[in-house]
């Protein structure tokens, strides 16, 4: 099972990766876009911050997901990123739910996997 995991962990880590460094540098071609999508991004584009912002958590999300040591805290990190990403595509693009709803519960599995990890934040003092 451990080898299971590590192995999941490493390709989510390095797909967040892969989608982050695309962010900075634009490899990853763009699927053709409706007239909604348009102005999203459009807003987006207006808001110089936030792709750059998006790109970096998941490159530290991806990097911090693929170590044990890390996980956790990885998984925390993207997880925002993957509701994100889950609601997206729920609204505008539902094919790429096949990819983004598996992504979405390796990073709950890891959640749920880690929670001795997380208990002391949510016990009462």
């Amino acid at each position: 099972m451990k080898i299971v995991k590590f192995i999941f962990s490493l390709l989510f880590g390095l797909m967040f990766i892969n989608a982050g460094l695309s962010k900075f540098f634009n490899y990853m071609p763009m699927p053709e876009l409706t007239p909604e999508q348009m102005e999203i991004f459009a807003a987006m584009e207006k808001l110089k911050w936030i792709t750059p912002l998006a790109g970096l958590v998941e490159i530290i999300g991806g990097l911090l997901f693929i170590f044990p040591r890390t996980r956790a805290l990885g998984a925390i990190v993207i997880l925002p990123v993957m509701v994100g990403i889950v609601v997206h595509n729920y609204t505008f693009e539902p094919s790429g739910l096949a990819i983004a709803v598996p992504l979405l519960l390796i990073n709950i599995w890891m959640i749920i996997d880690n929670r001795a990890k997380f208990q002391h934040l949510l016990d009462k003092n």
